[in-house]
């Protein structure tokens, strides 16, 4: 049986020219910019993307495989920043709030998901960037599809206009909060502090400034039935918030990336795995961008397309 939270088929866009990007790193403090030359930088996120495919794939996780080699879009490995996808065949495309991450957008991406899944409709908030507005998908947006919440921090990557509309469009409760890091940095995408699974919900609470607030998010994690895992500031940094999971062919897996992993204390990782079993991704050049696994994972909740061949194979 498909989970309505976790996707068993995913999009993924293969670096070319990977490097850190300089337009994202005001407001990005996970950020950092390697010594080595551009070009060792830009193998090394290659051959870490390909090992990550390939652990996917082996749990039978089905993985769209996008190349991207133009030196135009240094953050296009992230593309569940820029599209999202919803049961009952909607798609979604964003407004970016940095210029040069505005040309990730592709439309061969639209158009496979079409060619392969039933898709009903597309809705392109993307037009209010020339309103100066910003809404980048399910990195602003952490989103519970079971009990239909959209948790989002507050900032300059997550307008409360686009928030609202994007809701009301798709029939999600909109629960913002602010949260910043002990240097009082706000935390710039929702999904490097908090990860929900179908059971189980990784949330940096400490980041959340306002008490009651935080208290208000555990409690609806809670009342969806998640077991509430709270992060530390330290494990948050280490990207142990931006996982996700997926329906793999053994049963759900937690993937996120390997330094992520190191963090967790033997409890927590236990306490996760009773719920789904974590499937670490060694990704550190890739981390350097201030993104982690669940960036580098655009899920599909779309129902496939029965083809021509599978009606004459029943």
């Amino acid at each position: 049986m498909m989970s309505v939270q976790a996707p068993r088929a995913v999009v993924m866009i293969r670096p070319g020219r990977f490097r850190s990007n300089p337009e994202t790193a005001g407001d990005n403090a996970f950020q950092t910019f390697a010594s080595a030359p551009p070009q060792d930088v830009a193998a090394r996120a290659a051959r870490e993307f390909d090992d990550a495919v390939a652990r996917l794939r082996a749990e039978g996780i089905t993985v769209h495989v996008f190349r991207d080699d133009t030196d135009q879009t240094p953050d296009s490995v992230f593309p569940n920043n820029w599209f999202s996808t919803h049961a009952g065949g909607h798609v979604a495309i964003y407004p970016m709030f940095a210029p040069n991450r505005r040309r990730e957008r592709r439309w061969d991406v639209i158009e496979m998901l079409k060619a392969r899944y039933r898709v009903q409709d597309v809705i392109d908030f993307s037009g209010l960037e020339q309103d100066g507005l910003a809404l980048e998908g399910t990195g602003a947006m952490v989103l519970d599809h079971v009990g239909r919440v959209a948790y989002a921090a507050r900032s300059n990557r997550a307008d409360p206009v686009i928030l609202e509309r994007f809701c009301t469009q798709f029939n999600y409760e909109p629960m913002a909060f602010h949260a910043a890091d002990s240097r009082g940095c706000a935390v710039y995408h929702t999904n490097v502090m908090m990860a929900v699974g179908s059971r189980v919900a990784l949330v940096g609470l400490e980041l959340i400034t306002d008490p009651a607030r935080r208290e208000d998010v555990r409690a609806r994690l809670q009342e969806t039935g998640r077991e509430v895992i709270a992060l530390s500031e330290a494990q948050v940094r280490a990207f142990a918030g931006n996982a996700i999971e997926l329906e793999g062919a053994a049963g759900p897996v937690l993937a996120m990336s390997a330094r992520a992993v190191a963090s967790l204390t033997p409890a927590q990782t236990a306490r996760i795995e009773a719920h789904a079993r974590i499937l670490p991704l060694d990704i550190p050049t890739i981390e350097t961008a201030g993104g982690s696994v669940r960036c580098m994972i655009a899920g599909i909740h779309l129902s496939p397309r029965v083809t021509h061949s599978d009606r004459t194979a029943a």
